[in-house]
């Protein structure tokens, strides 16, 4: 198996998001048609065409690792950080959609790839077989025109092999707090794991009547506010 790295990444937030694994939604491209990688390999546009086709077919999606699955010594390595909703061809590459697992991992690299004044990690990269390429003939020609592709997987990468594509930005609502800001906002408050789970899926009144009674709900959501806003500052 083969590895094309690439870089762009554009987080976003969803919009009415309701869990926690919504509010980790990102999209990108796991590869960029005719753009020469630090291997001098070039992706010919419909490169990926059967393989998209194969796997929405079967049901069995490329997977969603992490550096590639790293060294591949122990199970971690090699398990998911998250699931593909969406891979396509547009016009530029391969257009791709995902959400990371509620996971210690899946966290940890949603919060690296929020970090202001830049994300800590922002790469892109594909690990594929090749099938078809055209081999160069001159000198100046890339060292093989891929045309036909197997995608295994696509990882979230530190260093791509395309320094020139990154990040373009990360999208989010500044009134509306995601789940995670807001579990800890209410965790701040007093409230325990369980509860803040209850209050985030069915309001104040999903809690016991004997917790719900031990303040006012309009004292409560403005003390959770301000948990929210310290959290972000």
């Amino acid at each position: 198996m083969e590895r094309l790295s690439f870089g762009l990444l554009d987080l976003k937030l969803a919009e009415g998001a309701g869990q926690d694994t919504a509010s980790m939604t990102f999209s990108g491209y796991g590869a960029v048609f005719g753009n020469m990688d630090a291997y001098g390999d070039v992706i010919a546009k419909g490169a990926f065409t059967k393989t998209i086709a194969e796997f929405k077919t079967s049901g069995v999606w490329p997977a969603m690792l992490l550096q590639h699955g790293g060294w591949g010594i122990g199970a971690d390595d090699y398990t998911p950080v998250g699931v593909w909703t969406e891979i396509r061809e547009d016009g530029h590459g391969l257009y791709v959609e995902g959400t990371l697992a509620d996971t210690p991992r899946g966290l940890e690299i949603y919060t690296l790839m929020k970090m202001k004044p830049r994300p800590a990690i922002n790469g892109m990269s594909i690990g594929y077989i090749a099938k078809e390429w055209v081999a160069r003939s001159k000198p100046e020609e890339p060292r093989r025109t891929l045309t036909a592709i197997e995608l295994v997987e696509v990882s979230l990468v530190t260093f791509p092999a395309n320094g020139k594509a990154r990040v373009t930005g990360v999208k989010s609502d500044g009134d509306c707090p995601t789940i995670r800001e807001a579990e800890l906002a209410l965790r701040e408050a007093g409230f325990s794991r369980k509860q803040a789970k209850l209050i985030l899926a069915d309001g104040f009144k999903g809690l016991p009547l004997r917790d719900a009674e031990e303040g006012d709900v309009d004292e409560l959501a403005a003390m959770v506010r301000r948990n929210i806003d310290a959290l972000r500052a």
